[in-house]
């Protein structure tokens, strides 16, 4: 059996931000890893850390060998199995996205740690991780325009990992539309935005590589359905938005996975927003 370990500060050259300290990344518990199967090919050792309390399972990994694709179709062929275009097709472009989010995304700073996370109402109320702030202390945001703001924990559930923030309400901080339920399809384009190590208002790209995949988030340690993509995830980016070409927030930011002694892989993953949204209105429905 092998654990998953935090990623702690983060690896790689040194970097120092030009404008912030360098956020510390707290430290993971560790969560258990399932084996590989008796008499099987020992893969490298792949952890789920430095975002979250998550683990998976290593026989979750790339097959071995290869295959021999089907000849393609000559190009009538082709032309007649099309489907038509669907009326929600997905804009290739994500400028606008990404300038439709970041008014909305904020950094979270709580002591001498960081996270991100993003505004969801016009009462202050705001979005993160739970292991972005359960070490305590003062919890301050910082938004789009560069401007503090003391924040109130209103929250954290635990289990699913979210917690939910406010601060007084300002033209400042933008509210992020939610994506409808079942409406995210596997390969269509995202965004992640968060402040990794300190960077506010960072934006990166790539698409959503799985749908219902199988991670272990939270302090229960049970799997629990993620979204895995392949846009950049980094320290600092927990608790912020996942969002799709609309701008609209698919998935909260929570883990990565990466091989041993490695960093970020391509591999990150997202806590679905309908499963987010449902602790967090459960959070401000008993908080207040």
């Amino acid at each position: 059996m092998t654990a998953p370990q935090g990623l702690g500060h983060p690896r790689g050259p040194g970097f120092i931000s030009p404008e912030l300290d360098p956020w510390a990344v707290p430290r993971p518990a560790t969560a258990p890893v399932d084996a590989p199967p008796a008499g099987g090919t020992r893969w490298p050792r792949m952890l789920l850390a430095g975002l979250a309390l998550v683990g998976v399972s290593a026989a979750s990994g790339a097959v071995a060998g290869g295959w021999v694709a089907d000849p393609p179709p000559p190009p009538e062929a082709a032309g007649a199995s099309t489907a038509p275009p669907t009326s929600n097709a997905v804009p290739s472009d994500l400028v606008g996205a990404a300038a439709i989010a970041l008014p909305g995304v904020v950094s979270v700073r709580v002591g001498n740690a960081g996270g991100s996370g993003f505004v969801v109402d016009d009462q202050g109320h705001i979005i993160t991780n739970n292991h972005v702030v359960a070490g305590g202390g003062n919890v301050s945001v910082v938004g789009q325009d560069g401007r503090r703001l003391p924040a109130e924990v209103v929250g954290r559930d635990p289990d699913s990992d979210i917690a939910v923030l406010r601060v007084t309400p300002t033209s400042a901080l933008r509210p992020l539309a939610l994506v409808q339920a079942g409406a995210t399809d596997v390969g269509e384009p995202v965004l992640a935005v968060g402040s990794p190590l300190g960077l506010s208002g960072t934006v990166t790209a790539g698409i959503v590589s799985a749908l219902d995949r199988r991670v272990r988030l939270g302090d229960t340690g049970a799997r629990q359905s993620a979204i895995q993509t392949d846009a950049s995830i980094n320290p600092g980016n927990s608790g912020g938005p996942l969002v799709n070409a609309q701008g609209e927030v698919i998935g909260v930011n929570t883990a990565i996975a990466t091989l041993e002694g490695s960093g970020n892989i391509g591999i990150g993953f997202a806590i679905p927003i309908e499963r987010a949204q449902q602790a967090a209105e459960r959070i401000i429905r008993d908080g207040g």
